[in-house]
C-alpha cells in the first residue's frame, strides 16, 4: 500500500459519498464524512437500481449492501390511456431507509469519522456529494412507499400530462411510488394526497385510484423542488448528483451515483498519496464523469423532453402503440 500523505474529507453522505467514503477507507485513507441529516432516513429516490455492474460494486467494496435487494426482472410503459409497453430489466429494488444505514454501518465499521447534523464548505481535500444543487427549476419531486398495491410488473412507469411516476417494488412487501411533476400552478392537497392529486392533475385517474386504495405509510413521504435536471455547477471535485442528474425515468439515477463513486475513487487515491495535487485530482475526477456519463444524459435529456411535452407525448405514444419504439435500445442508450 502506498504511503498516505493527505486525509479527505466528504461532505454529503448520500449513494455517492458513502460509497466512496467505503472505498478509500479499504485502501487505509483517513476519511471524515460531513452528513447535514442522520441515518436511517428516507429520500426521494426511485428506489431502483439497473445498470451498475458488480465489478463496480465489488470495486468500492459495497457489493454485500445490496444482498437483500429484491430482484426486479418486469417492466412497463403506460400513459392515461393505458398500457404502451413491455419488457424485461435486470434490476433491484431497496428502500434508501434501508441501504443508507447498511452503507453507513460499512463505513463506520472500516474507521470512517462520520458526523452528522453538519455542514461544511467547500475548499481543497472536500469532495462535494450533498446532493441536487438548489436551483430555480420548474420540477417537483415527491415519493413515499405503499402496501398492498397490487403491481403489473416488478417496475411500473406511469406519463401524465405533468410528469411521470414510477412503481417499484422493494423489500418487505412494500412498493415505492416516485414521481416528478411540474411545480407550477401545484393541487391544493398535503401529505401523500398531494402526489395523487398530481397524478389526478395529470389525467392519470386510474393510477390514483389504486393509490387510494393502498395502505401508504405516511411517515416515508419526502419531496424535493428547486433543481434543474443535466450536469450541475458544484465545486470541481463534486460527485454524485452534485455532478449531474440524469432523468428519473431513466431508472439509473442510483447506479449514476455508485459509478460516479468510481469515476472519483483513483483521483482521491492519487491526492491522498500525494501523487497529485487537489486541482489535479478535482480536474481527474471531472474528466472520468464527463467519459462515462455524457452520452447517457444527453440521450436522457432528449427523452425526457419528448416525455415532459405535449407534442412529444402525442409522438411517443403514437410510436409506441405502434409498437415503433425501441425500448430495449433506448435503455441500453441511458445505461
Amino acid at each position: 500500500m502506498a504511503t498516505l500523505k493527505h486525509p479527505i474529507t466528504i461532505a454529503g453522505g448520500g449513494l455517492a459519498g458513502l460509497s466512496l467514503g467505503v472505498a478509500l477507507c479499504r485502501h487505509g485513507v483517513d476519511v471524515t464524512l460531513h452528513e447535514a441529516s442522520t441515518y436511517p432516513r428516507h429520500r426521494v429516490c426511485g428506489e431502483f437500481i439497473s445498470g451498475v455492474t458488480n465489478d463496480t460494486l465489488r470495486r468500492l467494496g459495497i457489493d454485500h449492501t445490496l444482498a437483500e435487494a429484491v430482484t426486479l426482472t418486469t417492466a412497463s410503459w403506460s400513459d392515461a390511456a393505458g398500457p404502451l409497453g413491455s419488457m424485461q430489466v435486470a434490476g433491484c429494488g431497496i428502500s434508501r431507509w434501508q441501504l443508507d444505514e447498511k452503507l453507513r454501518q460499512t463505513f463506520t465499521d472500516l474507521g470512517g469519522h462520520l458526523v452528522t447534523g453538519s455542514r461544511i464548505e467547500p475548499g481543497p481535500g472536500i469532495v462535494w456529494a450533498t446532493g441536487r444543487p438548489k436551483r430555480p427549476g420548474s420540477w417537483l419531486g415527491l415519493k413515499f412507499h405503499a402496501r398492498n398495491l397490487i403491481l403489473t410488473h416488478d417496475l411500473e412507469m406511469h406519463m401524465g400530462s405533468t410528469g411521470y411516476l414510477g412503481l417499484a417494488r422493494i423489500e418487505n412487501g412494500l412498493v415505492n411510488v416516485c414521481g416528478l411533476f411540474r411545480s407550477h400552478a401545484p393541487p391544493k392537497a398535503k401529505g401523500p394526497a398531494l402526489l395523487i392529486a398530481h397524478l389526478r392533475a395529470g389525467g392519470l385517474q386510474k393510477l390514483a385510484d389504486r393509490l387510494d386504495a393502498a395502505d401508504i405509510d405516511a411517515t416515508s413521504l419526502c419531496g424535493v423542488a428547486g433543481f434543474r435536471l443535466g450536469s450541475q455547477p458544484g465545486p470541481p471535485f463534486s460527485i454524485g448528483d452534485s455532478a449531474c442528474m440524469i432523468p428519473p425515468f431513466t431508472g439509473n439515477g442510483m447506479s449514476m451515483a455508485f459509478e460516479s463513486a468510481e469515476c472519483a475513487l483513483q483521483p482521491a487515491l492519487d491526492y491522498a498519496c500525494g501523487n497529485q495535487t487537489w486541482d489535479q485530482a478535482a480536474a481527474a475526477s471531472k474528466k472520468a464523469h464527463h467519459q462515462r456519463f455524457r452520452r447517457r444524459l444527453a440521450v436522457a435529456g432528449v427523452l425526457h423532453s419528448l416525455l415532459t411535452t405535449r407534442l412529444g407525448m402525442r409522438l411517443t405514444t403514437s410510436l409506441a402503440r405502434r409498437r415503433a419504439v425501441p425500448y430495449h435500445l433506448l435503455l441500453q442508450l441511458v445505461r
